[in-house]
């Protein structure tokens, strides 16, 4: 029985988000093992403490990854 756990940083999606996060990746785990599995399906959004996140030695904030959705460039080393 599958298990998907996807991490965040807290304040970036919405519950509403995060659930269909939940039915997407549930979805795409039927489509591949099947509808008997849906059941079975595991899906788990964790949030991450705004700050504790670190991608190329600098850590992320919840602003950070809202600047990026928002079309900002990424912050290079």
């Amino acid at each position: 029985m599958p298990f998907v756990n996807v991490k965040v940083i807290e304040g970036v999606f919405s519950p509403q988000q995060k659930g269909e996060i939940v039915e997407s990746l549930t979805e795409a785990m039927v489509s591949i093992e099947g509808e008997n599995m849906r059941g079975v399906t595991w899906v788990v959004v964790e949030e991450v403490q705004s700050g504790d996140w670190g991608i190329g030695g600098k850590a992320l904030t919840t602003a950070d990854v809202k600047a990026l959705a928002a079309g900002a460039p990424a912050h290079s080393g």
